[in-house]
């Protein structure tokens, strides 16, 4: 009797263990992006921007280039304290120019500041949707296979994408 009641009881216990499995989820997150016309807006407006300050880069790079080119040229009718001067010129239009590179693209340049701007409210929004799809559907994880490079293989049936599209209004 009592391995009997043992035998239940551990019986039980197991499939107690496996009904309590974790519900797991992926998302495609470039995917939904993708699908959100306010990104892609988003987007187009940060490459016209970085393109635009790539631009105003080059063109000074060019002027130290010139600079260069004319010092070299007229290096043999200089001074000693003209080529000083000259050279020191030359330098600190060079220290302007990496400024500018570091002002727009450095870790806390106008791009970085511009791109969270635009893309932290939709990335936000993107968040909720998906807490509230599994919240729904009882998911404990969800898992973006756009970024992880170590899945391999993910049953199209749990993937959330265009579940969260339709809940932020973009039916797929």
């Amino acid at each position: 009797m009592k391995k009997k009641c043992f035998l239940i009881l551990l019986i039980g216990l197991f499939f107690a263990t496996v009904s309590k499995a974790q519900k797991i989820a992926v998302i495609d997150l470039q995917y939904v992006m993708k699908n959100i016309p306010s990104y892609e807006t988003a987007n187009e407006q940060l490459n016209i921007l970085s393109k635009k300050w790539q631009r105003e880069i080059e063109t000074a790079l060019e002027e130290v280039q010139t600079m260069r080119k004319n010092f070299q040229t007229e290096l043999v009718f200089l001074s000693d304290e003209m080529k000083t001067k000259r050279e020191d010129e030359i330098l600190e239009k060079e220290k302007l120019v990496n400024q500018l590179k570091h002002n727009y693209f450095g870790p806390d340049g106008e791009l970085f500041k511009k791109r969270s701007s635009l893309m932290k409210p939709l990335q936000d929004e993107i968040y909720t949707a998906v807490q509230e799809v599994c919240e729904e559907r009882f998911y404990q994880m969800v898992i973006d296979r756009s970024s992880a490079a170590g899945i391999i293989f993910a049953a199209p049936k749990i993937d959330i994408s265009d579940e969260v599209l339709r809940k932020l209004g973009y039916s797929k």
